[in-house]
């Protein structure tokens, strides 16, 4: 993979040629299979804001693009996917500058068997001994290159196999090897094949593989001896009968030295719990998790979003709204607790609650907390210890209550409320836990079926002060106003602001502009982002403040 390889003009060259291509010769495609694939291109340009933090772009112009290509033959496929980072934009590692073919590969698959080669994702379970996956608006992508095989021997049985390096900005670095088998009972026991209760079974190994290097112990003239095969484990199982469903996972890590936990030689481990009921109208789940030590990477000495090798699953709540999104929770591999509860109910029509449209309601709630440990040392010892069941330190908790009812035939009223608890040692600050109130109304207009028209109003009040020293600007107590117009199906204009009147900083106001045709969508904004942290499944990345241009072109074929 060369970063500094063939300029960004021949791939869009190539992508133009198949996207205007006559319809007919494009579904034949070449040596009679098929062509598809996609285009983004994402612009940035930003100037100083003194009041907001932002700064100048030297470059003036940062732009992130890609092309994926897929090209298919029956059971035969091949793609490749060209980036551009000319620079990244903000918030994007630097280390991703550059331009290049950055993922590519072949595959071949029949109902029974799958062979992968060059880059690929996969997963084992719930992610917790490997995930291997993208999320370009988090600027993540541990894609492995490599050979991925899946092999179904009988119905109901599947076995896994991969081996490659990960992808590291436009490198590959670590090894990692991994071996999964997944068991439905239903299936391979005939007399099971009807019954309503349904069971299924998987396990998991995954290793890594690094050379020896130099970490000095805590002794002066030591160093540390460095395992240079890591493993890691899990069991998982799946239980459903009716509308019942209960899914469990533990995984266990070898020693595992790294700069993550501070060369630390105790195991890892990680419980995963989910417990479910649905029916028409209702749905209802719980989900419980403990995590201790389990951050597992292909190289031990790199810090960051990069190069993990599995995945802990979040269990609080993705919130899509500004304010209730504005203290995003960060998983912490190290080590952490956490409870989840979500409720779901539909009030039918013609009923006192529900009215002549019905009515939904959706709560949810949950707390995550650090681990109730003991230290028993430094670099090259166990570190600490733990209680399976005890607690430490509050780390989030937030609960909501969601109320959607349609008013009349054209319009939908979505009222919120939420309540958050915030540590900031979550983020690697000192400071007081936040306690914010947030309340959010969502007014739907449908005019006609070409026309719609949205307000969205949100408040929120909460008991920290902006610190000039700490400079977080989603400190204090904040209003927010959106209104938004998608006219002709295909046009859309919408203007908001985001005010901080006590206690912050910052006035954040931004208009966007988009057109839609076809597969292809053309998006403008201007105006202020708040410094904050994204987050996506507990995968968090800091997005520094601008203030300026932004657009974004995609389009398939």
């Amino acid at each position: 993979m060369n970063k500094h390889t063939k300029p960004l003009l021949p791939i869009f060259v190539f992508a133009f040629v198949f996207v205007t291509l006559p319809s007919n010769s494009f579904a034949q495609g070449i040596l009679g299979g098929h062509v598809t694939g996609n285009i983004q291109f994402d612009g940035q340009f930003s100037h100083r804001d003194s009041v907001i933090g932002s700064s100048d772009i030297p470059e003036k112009l940062l732009s992130n693009a890609r092309a994926d290509i897929l090209y298919t033959n029956g059971n035969f496929s091949a793609g490749l996917r060209y980036e551009a980072y000319l620079n990244p934009m903000l918030g994007f590692n630097s280390q991703y500058a550059g331009q290049g073919i950055a993922n590519y590969f072949v595959s071949y698959k029949t109902q029974s068997f799958a062979v992968t080669a060059g880059h690929f994702y996969e997963q084992f379970g719930n992610g917790m001994t490997l995930r291997a996956y993208e999320d370009r608006y988090l600027g993540l992508d541990n894609a492995i290159r490599g050979l991925n095989v899946v092999y179904r021997p009988w119905n109901g049985v599947t076995f896994k196999g991969l081996v490659g390096q990960q992808r590291y900005y436009w490198e590959t670095r670590g090894l990692v090897r991994g071996l999964d088998a997944e068991v439905s009972l239903n299936d391979v026991v005939k007399s099971w094949n009807e019954a309503k209760t349904r069971l299924t079974f998987g396990g998991s190994f995954v290793s890594k593989y690094e050379g020896d290097e130099t970490i000095p112990a805590d002794i002066p003239g030591y160093k540390l001896n460095l395992p240079h095969n890591v493993g890691a484990g899990s069991l998982r199982m799946d239980l459903a009968h009716g509308g019942f469903g209960l899914q469990a996972e533990y995984a266990r890590k070898g020693q595992d030295p790294s700069i993550m936990n501070n060369y630390i030689y105790k195991d890892g481990e990680a419980l995963w719990l989910s417990a479910s009921y649905s029916k028409k109208g209702l749905s209802a789940n719980i989900q419980a998790k403990r995590v201790d030590n389990m951050g597992f990477k292909s190289v031990r000495s790199v810090s960051g979003e990069m190069l993990y090798i599995n995945y802990t699953p979040s269990i609080t709540k993705q919130h899509t709204y500004a304010f209730l999104s504005m203290y995003p929770y960060a998983t912490q591999s190290t080590g952490e607790m956490g409870l989840q509860a979500d409720f779901m109910y539909k009030f039918k029509k013609e009923t006192l609650l529900g009215g002549k449209y019905g009515t939904d309601i959706h709560l949810n709630a949950s707390l995550i907390t650090g681990l109730d440990t003991t230290l028993v040392g430094g670099k090259g010892t166990d570190g600490y210890t733990s209680s399976f069941f005890g607690t430490g330190d509050t780390y989030y908790g937030d609960i909501s209550l969601e109320v959607a009812k349609k008013l009349s035939s054209k319009v939908k009223l979505t009222a919120t409320y939420g309540y958050m608890l915030f540590n900031p040692i979550v983020e690697g600050h000192e400071g007081d836990i936040h306690h914010n109130h947030i309340l959010v109304a969502d007014l739907t207009w449908k005019i006609n079926r070409k026309n719609v028209l949205r307000f969205e109003a949100e408040w929120m009040g909460s008991d920290s002060k902006y610190d000039a020293a700490v400079d977080d600007k989603r400190a204090g107590d904040w209003i927010m106003g959106l209104v938004e117009y998608n006219f002709t199906s295909a046009w859309f204009i919408s203007i908001s602001d985001q005010y901080a009147y006590k206690d912050g900083i910052g006035n954040y106001y931004n208009i966007s502009a988009g057109y839609t045709k076809g597969a292809t969508r053309l998006q403008l904004g201007y105006g202020k982002q708040r410094e904050g942290i994204i987050c996506i499944g507990g995968v968090c990345r800091q997005v520094p403040a601008s203030n300026g241009l932004t657009f974004s072109l995609t389009t398939s074929f």
